[in-house]
């Protein structure tokens, strides 16, 4: 068994499952957001090549800083646009 923390609050972990993984990325639209720290979109980047040899259709998506959280407008794009998302972290 995997745990992973959340880290929001520690102090008090609350338990999330899991979303459902899909069986293949084939034919799904992915959404890669950048969060906007140095050297993320070079992993996205990299990222997008793979899953578009994958078979992906990918759309790309940039918090305007990595010190809040994207704003609701984005994430509501998101949800409605992508059928998975990858978010970056890099440094």
């Amino acid at each position: 068994m995997t745990t992973v923390l959340d880290p929001t609050n520690e102090a008090t972990p609350t338990r999330i499952e899991p979303s459902t993984r899909p069986e293949s990325l084939a034919g799904l639209t992915i959404g890669l957001l950048d969060i906007s720290k140095p050297r993320g979109d070079a992993f996205l980047d990299r990222v997008e090549t793979r899953l578009t040899e994958l078979g992906s259709t990918i759309r790309r998506y940039a918090k305007p800083t990595f010190a809040k959280p994207a704003p609701v407008d984005m994430r509501h794009e998101i949800a409605s646009e992508c059928d998975a998302v990858i978010e970056a972290l890099a440094d």
